[in-house]
């Protein structure tokens, strides 16, 4: 089935109906996690129907390859009609919503915010530790969800002031360390979408990593955050493949 725009509900999927799949919103490349040059995910991205395309390779402080990254994409956007957008995903790595960003972030036109490590004070930890750390009753579950939603609002909103953010595979975390996203009290729910809406930030909902789950989706549906479809892919035939888009 190709990327049209999904326009009728069909059972639980409600948020798909709001979405226009033609878009993908989180791509990455062998500049970074990916496997595939720009030019072929652009192809597959042509044979898939979209129109738009965010590429949203992983980096950090020490990341030299912007440029070129930025160029290529450039290069791509002469030769199709697809819109193309040049963002990168950052990963939030204090409490305080500190990135990991490079040190030149000029060729970014979007900033894709990640909390794919617990941000501790002493610094972000793993997964296998977080579990280990629960288990032996270092952390608990209500702190671990409180400080990866505090760190993730202080993330976007600080993300924001360099360049429009977007929010990638939110909570997934928690799901990473084995933590049920009931975890997320109501009024942490409702901090993070006002963090969002105030922002300006939009929420992708990541096809690769099933994030954020249905209950999410639906509270951010009904506080007016803007969710956009992700496929978080790292092969050029997984871009703009919806499965769990579909049934979210």
């Amino acid at each position: 089935m190709g990327a049209e725009r999904e326009s009728v509900m069909d059972g639980g999927t409600l948020a798909a109906a709001a979405l226009d799949l033609r878009a993908d919103a989180h791509v990455h490349t062998g500049f970074a996690a990916g496997r595939d040059s720009v030019g072929v995910v652009v192809s597959a991205a042509d044979r898939a129907g979209l129109t738009g395309l965010t590429f949203a390779d992983q980096v950090g402080p020490d990341t030299a390859w912007l440029p070129a990254y930025a160029d290529a994409v450039r290069r791509a956007r002469q030769r199709t009609e697809i819109t193309l957008r040049v963002a990168a995903e950052v990963e939030v790595v204090q409490p305080d919503g500190w990135l990991a960003l490079p040190a030149d972030i000029g060729h970014l036109e979007a900033v894709s915010v990640a909390v794919s490590r617990l941000p501790l004070p002493e610094g972000p930890v793993g997964a296998r530790e977080v579990r280990s750390m629960l288990a032996a009753g270092i952390l608990t579950a209500d702190r671990v969800a409180e400080t990866v939603v505090t760190a993730t609002i202080k993330g976007v909103e600080r993300a924001s002031r360099y360049a429009p953010s977007q929010l990638a595979r939110p909570l997934n975390l928690l799901a990473q360390v084995g933590i049920d996203d009931a975890a997320v009290t109501p009024e942490l729910l409702a901090a993070l979408a006002s963090a969002c809406r105030s922002s300006g930030t939009v929420v992708e909902i990541s096809e690769a990593w099933r994030s954020p789950s249905p209950r999410v989706v639906a509270m951010l549906r009904g506080a007016d955050v803007t969710l956009v479809p992700a496929s978080d892919a790292r092969y050029a035939a997984e871009v703009g493949n919806w499965q769990y888009l579909r049934r979210v």
